[in-house]
């Protein structure tokens, strides 16, 4: 009886064994094919890391970017978009990627005085007077060298993409001197060439995240900050800041970049779609930036109670006599050459 019962017993084991260990590879192999399936292992997927809103210059550059890119790879290569640091912040970026944990990001040029103090000449005071100004700066050989700067850390600069002016925003009072600064704490982007110029206006900068600006401003622990409009809107700034002054007093804008070992394991064919994308985007950026600003500019006015000043040209000039001298004091750190040709193309254009 005993024998009988065991007998039973294992038998059962083996017949579950066999149901449940084995019946489900012959069920898969019936499986009906489904042809939506095709091709997605062979897709290629790019993480693109940024800090800012979707509704701004770069955000919106960044989304137009992985359509093209998708529309002329018929879908075979995506580019995943993660805003507002979602990954990383605007400090920890360049590290991820070189760590291969992002595909693209997007820095502002001021963050990349951590890789090559040339970048600083984009952040000297007034370097650019102008719109057309920067077009010129960006796609002559100050731009072209700048990127190339990039492949001592093994990262390839693909394109400059601009935002725009800075403005100074503060809580203190109309800044329409140089005098006006004084004593204000400001935050500011992790530069070097930007601490010297609060330090020549005898101001206290804090260099922090872009993300941190408003929890700064509302706690009080800055007095104010510089931005250009776009940012300035799309993260409310205005609501937390009494006083506006359009200076025009700075470039901000973004290197787009990959690391280069990434780049070098591609094919020709995704690379030739890659930079075709690029150069569609940044085109496209170049012109919408300068509308975008324009436009949030006039919607600030008209939802907020924030008193904005536009600086003549003659108070633009008090401002530069006193921060002018940088140019000179941080000529050996950026470079003379560099440095010589941002003051020609101030000059033609001013």
């Amino acid at each position: 009886m005993k024998s009988t019962y065991s007998f039973i017993l294992l038998f059962s084991i083996v017949a579950t064994v066999f149901i449940f260990g084995f019946l489900p590879h012959f069920t898969q192999e019936e499986l009906p094919y489904d042809d939506d399936q095709e091709g997605l292992s062979k897709q290629i997927v790019f993480k693109f890391s940024h800090v800012v809103a979707e509704n701004t210059p770069k955000g919106l550059a960044a989304a137009k970017f992985a359509k093209l890119v998708s529309d002329k790879s018929n879908g075979n290569i995506k580019i995943e978009i993660f805003p507002n640091g979602s990954l990383y912040s605007d400090i920890e970026e360049i590290n991820a990627l070189k760590e291969g944990h992002v595909h693209f990001i997007a820095p502002s040029t001021s963050k990349l005085g951590m890789l090559s103090p040339k970048w600083g000449v984009l952040d000297l005071p007034f370097a650019f007077p102008s719109d057309a100004a920067i077009t010129e700066g960006l796609n002559g050989p100050i731009g072209t060298e700048l990127l190339h700067s990039l492949q001592r850390d093994d990262i390839k600069g693909l394109a400059h993409w601009r935002n725009g002016f800075k403005q100074l925003t503060t809580n203190k009072g109309p800044l329409i001197t140089p005098q006006d600064i004084e004593g204000q704490t400001f935050r500011i982007m992790q530069s070097g060439v930007l601490q010297q110029q609060f330090d020549r206006l005898n101001s206290h900068a804090i260099q922090e995240s872009f993300n941190s600006t408003y929890k700064l401003l509302e706690s009080g622990k800055v007095d104010g900050e510089e931005n250009t409009i776009s940012n300035i809107y799309s993260k409310k700034f205005y609501n937390l800041q009494e006083y506006l002054t359009i200076s025009n007093h700075g470039y901000l804008g973004y290197a787009v970049m990959m690391s280069e070992k990434v780049w070098e394991q591609q094919t020709e064919e995704t690379k030739r779609i890659l930079i075709e994308s690029m150069e569609e985007t940044t085109s496209w950026n170049t012109h919408h930036s300068i509308k975008m600003n324009n436009e949030q500019l006039d919607l600030i006015k008209e939802k907020s109670p924030i008193k904005i000043y536009e600086l003549t040209e003659q108070e633009k000039e008090q401002w530069k006599k006193v921060l002018d001298p940088v140019y000179d004091t941080l000529t050996p750190q950026i470079g003379k050459e560099l440095v010589d040709e941002i003051k020609k193309l101030r000059k033609r254009y001013e």
